[in-house]
């Protein structure tokens, strides 16, 4: 019998913690700007990705719209500026290639390496030292 009322206690005692800890976490506010400041900064990573690649449209993976099946794709702090990962193509017929970009405070990009054989970009980063490409 007091193993039944132990038990008991027990399990509503842990789910009313579960439930309050929940409730604290999802009333956070913090959460949900900074979550709201990764997504900007998510979009400005795209603007540079497009004007640095140049060659047109191209289909991004990165922390906001991610595909497992391609790779991962990361966003985290270092220090002030911001570090975003993923991949892109140019198209249907062109695999992904992986890129990892350092974004300062003011959404400037510090560098961009991408894994590349497009010749023309190849060509790009020899003038351009923010740009490094790597087959």
């Amino acid at each position: 019998m007091n193993h039944r009322l132990g038990r008991t206690a027990f399990a509503l005692l842990a789910g009313l913690l579960v439930a309050y800890l929940s409730y604290q976490w999802i009333t956070n506010p913090e959460g949900r700007a900074e979550r709201a400041l990764q997504v900007n900064v998510v979009a400005a990573a795209r603007t540079v990705l497009n004007a640095a690649i140049g060659a047109g449209p191209l289909e991004i993976v990165d922390p906001v719209a991610p595909n497992r099946r391609v790779g991962k794709a990361y966003i985290y702090r270092e220090g002030e500026n911001w570090a975003v990962s993923g991949h892109y193509r140019r198209g249907e017929g062109d695999r992904w290639h992986a890129y990892l970009m350092l974004l300062g405070p003011d959404d400037a990009v510090l560098s961009l390496k991408v894994q590349d054989t497009d010749p023309q970009l190849i060509e790009r980063a020899v003038t351009n030292q923010q740009l490094e490409v790597r087959p």
